[in-house]
């Protein structure tokens, strides 16, 4: 196979990836009776900002986003109803000393832009960070005793 051959084989799997995990927005009336319920008891107070679905590793999954006493919070809820994690909006300056010690020395040189606690099964699991180095962009993650997570939330 030459060279060009490859490259147009990549970019056509870059592209198909990138267009079967975008984000689908929707309406509340184009949920299923499951989520919409699910999604109906979790934003009951709040302000939504928005409905979408996407896939992950094969599974569809939708997602209420949610705005709490002014800060962002992120709701993913599968096909039957069921929630299956929580991304909330946390001040650096509440977490725990030992969690923001550890978040600071992740991001070194780069500035934390936001941080969420994530929660699955209704309990903490981690907290991540978005961070600004030099104009780029990424994520970091600590466990919720500001320790090394066993693999990525």
């Amino acid at each position: 196979m030459n060279c060009k051959a490859v490259t147009v084989a990549f970019v056509c799997l870059w592209l198909s990836t990138a267009i079967f995990s975008q984000e689908k927005k929707l309406k509340l009336s184009d949920l299923p009776a499951p989520v919409a319920k699910t999604a109906a008891r979790e934003s009951k107070g709040k302000t939504v900002r928005a409905y979408s679905q996407e896939t992950e590793k094969g599974q569809v999954v939708y997602e209420v986003s949610l705005v709490v006493d002014g800060h962002s919070k992120e709701v993913q809820i599968d096909a039957s109803g069921a929630v299956l994690e929580i991304e909330e909006q946390v001040n650096l300056e509440n977490l725990p000393p030992r969690v923001k010690s550890a978040l600071l020395a992740k991001a070194g040189a780069g500035k934390i832009t936001k941080v969420e606690s994530l929660r699955k099964e209704q309990k903490l699991v981690a907290y991540e960070a978005q961070v600004n180095t030099k104009g780029k962009k990424s994520e970091i993650q600590v466990a919720p005793d500001g320790g090394q997570l066993d693999h990525e939330e």
